[in-house]
């Protein structure tokens, strides 16, 4: 894998095109010339979509069950409110500012500072890296989740009853080496049919029906799930609430790690999808927005799920693909209508998958159409085919995978994000790059807490992350 870093590494320095002089923030020019979101809600839902992920599905409802419900979720919703405020604003804002992804942007901020793009092209190489590997290892994940459409649509999830031991050998088959590779290929050429149409005609237009079919469908599970015997019981321990429990730490470090990696933050995929936003538009309504949303798909999640848990009597112990693969699968059969609940939640659950998977990948299509000037199809093609050859030789591997990506890479990426942008720009690009389309200037907290805090918080995030094994 770092051979294949640094060839695309030096690839990119090597080819880069010829940058204009002068410190500006963007021309006109350079924006028309990129394809940009038609709508401001297609740019918020297609930043929902690329937020709304695994973690929201497999990781935040363990963490309520573990910790208690509001005791969880307090310090949750405040780091969403903190990071929403700072670091997806700031992210949304440098790649609209510079119309461009992370190498174009980074460069922007060491040009304004010392008057060399060079220095920060270079560093932008990493997040552009980071979320080429995230992406591999995703597509994996969603691959399973096509496989388990599937299955659940012809009843064979439900054939399998409540035998974990049959259930959990079926998931260990399809997790490993070379165990999946329909499914891996359907998943990716779906993500990059939809990629190929661009961003209005493909990533726009895909996302207007996922998101709102993901949040209509959640709720209709939570409706129906509240009408089964011992449902209650779930919503009551989630909406449980024990003081002493906002007295330990790791509900703190665990709470914080949820939201800041639930958030996507990493340098990447908010700064591309960034760059497709119109300079008219305010950014900082639309990352409240995509704040607000991940947290209400989080909580739905809980609220289907922890119930579920509760009507069959079941035990939520562990997140991961064993909750969503294996014990969800004895859960849901075990219920009245479980079939139907199956079907429905399995395509919510593909519908967040597929809207990361495609932001994910948007980084390095972007990269090569920003870098080496590619029409949109070859860049896209390009990337697809690097992607699927990699992915279906990582099958086995892919948790120790994604730990790495996650743990080290996405934080880093977030945190050179937040330097480039509040060290090095400095406060005047970066109070300029967020008022373009606000009705009046952003408050005076923002330069402040995102520059101290929020980089605080990032570089927090990679510490922990590395010596507790993954915080998010």
């Amino acid at each position: 894998m770092r051979s294949v870093c640094g060839m695309i590494y030096g690839y990119f320095l090597r080819h880069g095109r010829k940058e204009t002089e002068g410190k500006v923030l963007n021309t006109q020019n350079n924006l028309q010339e990129r394809d940009l979101f038609d709508s401001r809600w297609g740019f918020i839902l297609a930043s929902i979509g690329s937020a709304v992920g695994m973690g929201n599905i497999w990781r935040f409802p363990v963490m309520i069950s573990k910790y208690g419900g509001l005791t969880f979720m307090i310090p949750y919703i405040l780091f969403v409110i903190l990071i929403g405020s700072t670091g997806i604003i700031e992210e949304m804002s440098f790649g609209r500012a510079a119309g461009s992804g992370p190498i174009g942007a980074f460069g922007l901020a060491t040009e304004i500072r010392w008057g060399r793009r060079k220095p920060g092209e270079t560093i932008g190489v990493i997040p552009v890296i980071g979320a080429m590997a995230l992406a591999i290892g995703y597509t994996c994940v969603v691959g399973w989740i096509f496989r388990y459409v599937y299955l659940a649509l012809t009843g064979g999830l439900a054939e399998m009853g409540s035998d974990l031991d049959l259930i959990g050998s079926s998931f260990g088959s399809t997790a490993s080496s070379m165990g999946n590779n329909f499914w891996l290929v359907i998943s990716i050429v779906s993500a990059f049919l939809i990629m190929a149409f661009g961003i209005a005609g493909g990533i726009e237009k895909a996302n207007k029906v996922m998101m709102p079919a993901l949040f209509g469908l959640f709720v209709v599970l939570m409706i129906y799930i509240l009408t089964l015997p011992d449902a209650v019981d779930g919503y009551r321990y989630i909406f449980s609430f024990r003081a002493d429990g906002l007295r330990n730490p790791e509900v703190w470090i665990y709470a914080f790690g949820q939201a800041f990696f639930s958030l996507s933050i990493a340098g990447n995929g908010t700064i591309i999808y960034g760059s497709y936003l119109n300079k008219k538009e305010d950014v900082v309504s639309s990352a409240a927005n995509v704040a607000v949303f991940d947290t209400l798909a989080a909580l739905l999640a809980s609220f289907v799920i922890i119930p579920a848990v509760a009507v069959s009597h079941g035990e939520l112990s562990s997140g991961g693909p064993g909750l969503m693969f294996i014990n969800l699968v004895s859960v849901f059969n075990v219920m009245p209508g479980g079939r139907i609940v199956s079907v429905i939640f399995y395509i919510c659950v593909l519908f967040a998958g597929i809207s990361s998977l495609i932001n994910l990948y948007e980084v390095p299509v972007a990269a090569l159409q920003e870098r080496l000037r590619w029409k949109r199809v070859p860049a896209v093609v390009t990337i697809g085919a690097i992607g699927c050859a990699v992915s279906l030789m990582i099958q086995g591997i892919v948790s120790p995978w994604m730990d790495v990506v996650s743990i080290y890479i996405c934080p880093l990426g977030a945190l050179l994000a937040g330097i480039m942008y509040f060290w090095v720009a400095g406060k005047d690009f970066a109070l300029k790059s967020v008022d373009a389309g606000l009705k009046k200037p952003i408050g005076k907290w923002y330069f402040p807490l995102g520059r101290y805090v929020y980089c605080s918080l990032a570089l927090i995030a990679l510490i922990a992350g590395a010596l507790l094994g993954g915080i998010g």
